[in-house]
């Protein structure tokens, strides 16, 4: 049986990141998600060269549970809970505290800029994404 990973990232909120509420602003766990899903970005493109790119984010979706506060650090756990013929969809938690602040869940698929149409996700590239994904079965 294959052992399964979780990506983690940990993230110390910057003070330019808060709103005028004092809280960590709406917009910017998604920028630490982004940053969360480099590991994966290498599994297409090793040198992250955005000449030879071949994702596209179709869908994000984020559900804010608790305020992200300053002077607090976020955890990160980044997983795949699906892994479809050209799409993957990327989980990403978000925890301060122990406690889960976030959820977000992002769309992306294998695109081929050249001809603007999506593609497989070839085997190899597949099998390497086979380990952080985690059924919710």
């Amino acid at each position: 049986m294959m052992e399964r990973k979780i990506l983690e990232l940990e993230i110390e909120p910057r003070f330019c990141e808060l709103d005028g509420l004092g809280h960590v602003n709406n917009a910017v766990p998604l920028e630490w998600c982004e940053q969360a899903r480099i590991p994966l970005f290498r599994i297409f493109t090793p040198d992250l060269d955005l000449a030879k790119w071949r994702l596209i984010i179709v869908k994000n979706n984020i559900d804010y549970l608790k305020q992200i506060n300053f002077g607090k650090s976020v955890k990160l756990q980044t997983s795949l809970s699906k892994l479809g013929n050209s799409s993957l969809t990327i989980v990403h938690e978000i925890f301060q505290d122990e406690v889960k602040v976030c959820h977000c869940q992002c769309i992306m698929i294998h695109f081929d800029y050249k001809t603007n149409k999506s593609k497989p996700i070839p085997s190899y590239e597949r099998g390497e994404l086979e380990v952080y994904y985690h059924s919710s079965e």
